[in-house]
């Protein structure tokens, strides 16, 4: 399952580029989790959680974005920050890209501000 999460992940992260953010980290790993993308969106640093969901029977997408995992991926952020001194004083915004659907022609969705620190 983790190729077809790196495929995403490298959909998502290509569009985010096309759309002008600049990849600063891709796959950091904390005790808390791992954030997929960090960027940067001008004065804004851009955690970005990736999530595929084949169908929709137990919710789509966006749904598995739960209360639990937004509290681990804010922990994580707030780590990251921290050893990366540098973004520190930087804004920072939550953003989920989604992809429903069969692979080969998934529908992505991409959540600005998908929830709040």
């Amino acid at each position: 399952m983790r190729a077809a999460g790196d495929v995403f992940e490298q959909r998502a992260c290509a569009e985010l580029e096309r759309a002008g953010l600049k990849l600063l980290a891709r796959n950091y790993n904390t005790r808390f989790g791992e954030l997929d993308l960090v960027m940067l969106d001008r004065d804004t640093v851009v955690f970005v959680e990736v999530r595929h969901r084949r169908n929709a029977s137990h919710g789509d997408a966006a749904a598995s974005i739960t209360a639990g995992k937004q509290a681990k991926l804010i922990k994580a952020a707030a780590l990251w920050r921290t050893t990366h001194a540098q973004w520190a004083q930087f804004n920072c915004r939550f953003d989920v890209v989604t992809y429903d659907g069969h692979p080969d022609h998934a529908r992505m969705e991409w959540l600005r501000s998908a929830f709040e620190a």
